[in-house]
């Protein structure tokens, strides 16, 4: 006996239910996020508009390094309250920030900066605290400027939007049964051309929406993963380090990285975190590492170096959850692709704004017979067809 495969009508009620409440709870928040990453997605772009800095001197290929500890010097008798935090390199110019800090967990404000030129060790500039609209767009997008509880909060809400876009793939079919796929009724009431709308643009963007939310996800959870990496890793490495007292005088850094660089050959050095209590150990070097092709630039692999005697401790790739965080962050701001890929980003968050948008018009002015029925009706007239079909079969 032949048995139809049609969606019961209360399974799609429930997907519906599903689709409609997981929308509403993060639709406000959606917005904020997509409202604000569409300016990040150019952050490049517009940050060389609206914060323009020195340039470094022309090089040849192959110019020689300058040495990283007098850059560190220079920058600590500019700053003598404070000490060295990190050593950055920057990814697209031949510049090197140093950041001096009061504290290992400095609050916004705290830091204080120098860059310098890579090759001649010039101090190019030293940036003045200043109001960053980038900054407080990037800020806004991830955490609503309440820290890590707002990073969660955004996590949530990103899970849900994930919820809802899958809920609402499933209750598609049933709404479109009837007509084609795409369909947009010009002519038909302003509710019925922005339910079309709203379900055109969501179907034709699931899958990028889907990308988009699963790893701003992945992104909102970085500081408890790495968090938990840290707890995993540093008390066996520091336990030799039990008992003795904490050191005040370091090695040379420019020792460090090129013991790291000898080390690893195949990989770029991208950071040095100063000894840190908070972000990483109080006896090393933290020396961050990356790949040198498109991808592998993207997978970084920290290094230990004993801040006293300047030795290697220990040198790991991240344990997979940090692998695939690390690979979903350029993912979320297309990052990956130049400019073309920007461009795409950004038409897709215009048209998710506009889906959002939609659907918070639709759910304001809903009719009066709810949309369950009419998904009720519509499952049932397909069922009822394929039982037709079936018994003439017989």
């Amino acid at each position: 006996m032949m048995r139809s495969h049609s969606i019961r009508p209360q399974t799609v009620r429930t997907w519906y239910r599903i689709h409609k409440w997981s929308s509403l709870i993060c639709t406000a928040f959606l917005l904020i996020a997509c409202i604000t990453g569409l300016p990040l997605v150019f952050s490049e772009q517009l940050e060389a508009i609206l914060e323009p800095h020195v340039a470094p001197a022309q090089a040849m290929p192959g110019a020689s390094v300058a040495n990283v500890d007098a850059m560190v010097a220079t920058t600590q008798a500019r700053f003598p309250s404070l000490h060295p935090y990190n050593v950055y390199w920057d990814d697209d110019e031949p510049r090197v920030f140093v950041n001096m800090s009061p504290s290992d967990r400095p609050k916004d404000g705290d830091i204080k900066q120098a860059v310098f030129d890579v090759h001649t060790g010039k101090l190019l500039e030293l940036p003045q605290d200043k109001f960053s609209i980038l900054g407080f767009l990037l800020t806004l997008h991830s955490e609503l400027f309440l820290g890590l509880p707002g990073e969660l909060i955004m996590g949530a809400m990103a899970l849900s939007f994930v919820i809802s876009l899958l809920s609402g793939a499933l209750v598609y079919g049933p709404f479109m049964r009837n007509l084609r796929f795409g369909t947009y009724r010009a002519n038909g009431k302003p509710r019925t051309r922005w339910f079309d709308l709203h379900n055109l643009l969501g179907i034709v963007t699931l899958t990028w929406a889907v990308v988009v939310g699963a790893t701003g996800v992945m992104n909102a959870l970085s500081t408890p993963l790495f968090g938990l990496w840290r707890a995993q890793v540093m008390p066996a490495i520091l336990a030799p380090y039990q008992g003795k007292p904490q050191p005040t005088h370091f090695s040379s850094v420019d020792a460090a990285v090129q013991t790291v660089a000898t080390a690893l050959p195949q990989m770029k050095i991208t950071s040095v975190l100063f000894p840190n209590s908070v972000f990483g150990s109080p006896q090393h070097y933290l020396v961050w590492t990356a790949g040198r092709t498109p991808l592998t630039s993207r997978l970084m692999t920290p290094v230990l170096v004993d801040v006293q005697t300047g030795a290697l401790t220990i040198s790991q790739s991240l344990p997979w959850y940090l692998r695939l965080l690390e690979v979903s962050r350029p993912l979320h701001f297309g990052d990956y692709g130049g400019l073309p890929l920007r461009i795409l980003w950004a038409l897709f968050d215009i048209a998710l704004i506009v889906v959002l948008s939609s659907g918070v018009y639709l759910w304001l002015v809903r009719r009066k017979a709810p949309l369950e029925k009419e998904l009720n009706r519509l499952v049932a007239a397909d069922e009822k067809s394929v039982a037709q079909q079936i018994e003439v079969a017989r």
